[in-house]
């Protein structure tokens, strides 16, 4: 229960919230362990600066190597995402094409559903979470809209030699969705963050105990915003309903503009021939 809630707070809450909280929790531990630093080190002989320095190595190198680990699963779920569109895309495109050796009315059909559906694929992909229920509904009813009419086709087409393809072809758009949709709740484990963020503040503990100089103190808390930085870049990533950094729509856009620039109509010389 609690890493859910944990996780619900660094999926919903605001990036610049997480940040201003994060940079506050980090500068009172590194006071903490800066001010326990001086009552344990002031009766007793202070540490040499390359003891320090080996310490100091020690904790930046592990909570580099945790970052680039959590950014690492981000990005390959991001990779996923963006690959996804292009898959469905192609899928969407074939099936299109195919969807073009009907006869009327199902190729008319068939070929209009497939533009409403792209058209709703590329507003589910840029809309954010709290506008994708209706989005989804719609989504839900065009894939069993699809699957009818490619049911109801079928009988039409059975004897072609094409007509095993073109089922393929419709069941990977149905498949796509649930690719798609698998890819969008895929997220960086909650338990990763957690360490993370838990590491980071040992690091400053640490970093506030052994730099007692203010040049020290100075270059520890510059480090220590780009590791924030890096990762609210991470948290942000991992949103792909509501982060700034989303996979592009572009492949699928591209596909909308094409298919509405050739209405099945211009295929009817084709199919006449045929």
């Amino acid at each position: 229960m609690i890493w859910e809630r944990i996780g619900a707070w660094i999926e919903q809450a605001s990036i610049l919230g997480i940040g201003v909280i994060l940079v506050f929790v980090l500068i009172a531990v590194a006071s903490l362990g800066h001010a326990v630093g001086r009552w344990l080190k002031a009766p007793a002989e202070k540490e040499s600066d390359g003891q320090d320095g080996y310490i100091i190595s020690a904790v930046l190198g592990l909570l580099a190597l945790l970052t680039g680990f959590t950014f690492s699963l981000a990005i390959d779920r991001f990779e996923t995402r963006r690959e996804a569109v292009l898959t469905e895309a192609n899928a969407i495109g074939t099936a299109y094409l195919r969807a073009q050796l009907l006869e009327e009315p199902h190729r008319a059909r068939l070929s209009r559903m497939l533009v409403a559906y792209t058209d709703n694929r590329i507003a589910l992909g840029t809309a954010r979470a709290a506008d994708t229920k209706e989005l989804l509904a719609a989504n839900d009813q065009l894939i069993t809209d699809l699957w009818t009419a490619t049911v109801a086709a079928f009988p039409s087409i059975r004897s072609y030699d094409f007509s095993s393809s073109f089922i393929d072809a419709m069941n990977l758009v149905i498949d796509m969705d649930s690719t798609r949709k698998t890819a969008r709740l895929a997220r960086v484990p909650t338990e990763v963050f957690a360490a993370l963020m838990f590491y980071q503040i040992v690091t400053a503990g640490v970093l506030g105990y052994a730099l007692s100089r203010p040049r020290g103190r100075l270059a520890s808390g510059f480090l220590l915003s780009l590791f924030v930085l890096s990762l609210l870049l991470i948290i942000d990533i991992n949103r792909p309903n509501s982060g700034g950094v989303s996979e592009s729509q572009a492949p699928m856009i591209a596909l909308r503009d094409s298919l509405r620039a050739q209405p099945p109509e211009i295929f009817d010389r084709f199919n006449e021939a045929r």
